[in-house]
């Protein structure tokens, strides 16, 4: 841009601009300049500003001070002219009013185009250079999110827009779920919305499932059976053909050329594919950045799928430390419900028994502290002791107590919580004894429910237990049993939930099985803790129910 009130002087100095090879606006005065450059877009504002120092309007230093003080073109060069104001304090005041450089006249051509080229050169070098940072940052973003990423959708989802938004482009991320099952393809168009910022170029991302030979496919276009990465540009009728069929239309989001990347970590693993315009690798850098974006995806899925792997082997261990099958008795109806917690959190040490023992049916609910698999390992020996213990006839005090001296021994600074229930022959009478566990609820057949609030303390503490407390129950009554991992929410008094299960139990369906169907869909959704629920339906035997 040359700004100079001086037609001739105007036209002279846009001539020598023009004939080096430079295009050029003009403007007459500062408020002329000033509206050039905010009605100029972004991507089309001049690179430097020539500004005559004396204008009829302002002067060419506050022109200057407006130009430095606008974030839009706060870093454009400007070059300050003067025939009149030539002296050495002139010079200093533009230079430190915010000019770059200050010429007099008269000016020669090559001075001018030599001081034009040197401004433009650092100025070029400014740019790239925070363009650059600005995108390591994107980068840097990108990679968080999709190693933030929980499932397939969301690293598919979390991919696409990280190289939408790295490379400005409508972007396609194509990845297997963890489980190598399904096969994830977010698409993220370009955002043609209006007032839309420059860098916000992602619409809404959609994610769509299809074959998963289609990674396959994409895979021996590219980067064959080798790790690392590897990049191919496709027409836009190859992309169509080969993604955008009658089950991937969401990802028709190209006009043209279509870069292809993809990355693999470890040979026989599935790849990662990345997509974008052809136009936006037009750099030796964009390809840079876009390749560091597809290793940084691949590895993160890589982690994602062995964290899934390792969780479902932990969570296939914590259940052969469960019971297979419950026995069945006369008089007593059973359901048991077993939910790990939720895929990103580790296991824990929640267990339930159902024991047919010399004094009677003996029903167990427990949790260890922790979440760990050694947790769930301290469960698996603390269930089968209770049924080495249990075999021998022992009451459910001397049960406790004999567990709590296994631990103390065996696993000091270890606590777990259990409640012992000991349904006596003909389901009309129970003992209960607590260590420290939620209580367990009774529901009657008028509907009235109440906690069975005796309890002694947690095992592991070395301390007596008391004796177990005796409850008559009608027949037909409701013993529900379970660990706080169905019930607890942070920041939620235990109290208030507690009362809120009592209310659903009231009003719940009579069958024991979809009762803990009912209590899981309610309150069992994304929890951090596992779940263990025992329903028994106390019907009693047909000969205590004529004695009675």
């Amino acid at each position: 841009m040359v700004l100079d009130d001086n037609d001739t002087k105007r036209y002279i100095i846009s001539s020598w601009l023009r004939r080096a090879g430079h295009t050029v606006v003009e403007a007459a005065d500062g408020a002329e300049g000033l509206a050039l450059l905010a009605g100029s877009p972004d991507g089309e504002l001049p690179e430097l500003a020539v500004v005559d120092v004396k204008l009829p309007d302002m002067s060419g230093f506050e022109v200057c001070e407006q130009i430095k003080a606008d974030p839009r073109t706060a870093s454009l060069p400007v070059i300050h002219i003067s025939a009149h104001a030539i002296e050495v304090s002139d010079r200093t005041q533009g230079l430190h009013r915010g000019a770059d450089a200050y010429l007099t006249d008269p000016i020669a051509p090559d001075e001018l185009l030599a001081t034009v080229t040197a401004a433009l050169r650092y100025a070029r070098a400014r740019r790239r250079a925070e363009r650059l940072a600005a995108r390591v940052a994107a980068l840097n973003s990108s990679t968080l999110a999709v190693y933030g990423a929980k499932d397939g959708c969301s690293f598919a989802e979390a991919a696409a827009t990280g190289a939408a938004t790295l490379m400005q482009s409508p972007a396609v991320a194509v990845a297997l779920s963890p489980d190598n099952s399904t096969l994830h393809i977010a698409a993220a168009a370009r955002n043609t919305e209006q007032g839309a910022a420059p860098a916000g170029v992602v619409a809404p991302v959609k994610v769509f499932r299809s074959e998963p030979r289609l990674l396959d496919l994409l895979a021996g276009r590219v980067l064959g059976d080798g790790t690392g990465t590897a990049t191919v540009l496709l027409s836009a009728a190859e992309w169509r053909g080969t993604v955008c069929r009658a089950d991937g239309a969401e990802a028709d989001v190209f006009a043209g050329e279509v870069a292809l990347i993809l990355a693999r970590t470890k040979k026989g693993r599935p790849p990662v594919a990345l997509a974008v315009d052809g136009e936006a690798l037009a750099r030796v850098d964009d390809r840079d950045l876009l390749s560091q974006l597809a290793q940084a995806c691949a590895l993160a899925l890589e982690a994602l799928r062995s964290r899934s792997e390792e969780h479902a082997l932990v969570l296939t261990l914590q259940r052969t430390f469960l019971p297979d099958r419950l026995p069945e008795v006369a008089g007593v109806d059973l359901a048991v419900r077993y939910e790990p917690a939720a895929d990103d959190s580790e296991i824990g040490g929640d267990f339930y028994e159902v024991i047919e023992t010399p004094a009677g049916l003996l029903l167990a609910i427990g949790d260890v502290a922790g979440h760990s698999l050694k947790a769930a390992m301290i469960m698996g020996e603390v269930r089968h002791a209770l049924r080495a213990y249990a075999i021998e006839g022992h009451d459910p005090r001397t049960l406790l107590d004999r567990l709590d001296a296994l631990l103390t021994r065996l696993r000091p600074a270890i606590t777990v919580t259990v409640c012992l229930v000991l349904v006596e022959p003909g389901a009309r009478r129970i003992q209960v004894a607590n260590a420290g566990h939620i209580p367990p609820l009774l529901r009657c057949p008028d509907g009235s429910t109440r906690y069975l609030t005796e309890h002694g303390p947690l095992l592991g503490l070395n301390v007596r237990h008391p004796p177990a407390t005796a409850h008559d129950v009608p027949e037909g009554a409701t013993l529900l049993m379970l660990t706080d991992g169905l019930i607890e929410v942070p920041g939620v008094d235990l109290g208030d939930s507690l009362a809120a299960l009592q209310a659903t139990l009231a009003d719940a369906p009579g069958e024991i099985g979809d009762l803990c169907d009912l209590l899981l869909e309610r309150y069992g959704r994304e929890k951090t803790d596992d779940i263990a629920l025992l329903a028994a339906r106390l019907n009693g035997t047909p000969d205590t129910a004529t004695a009675a």
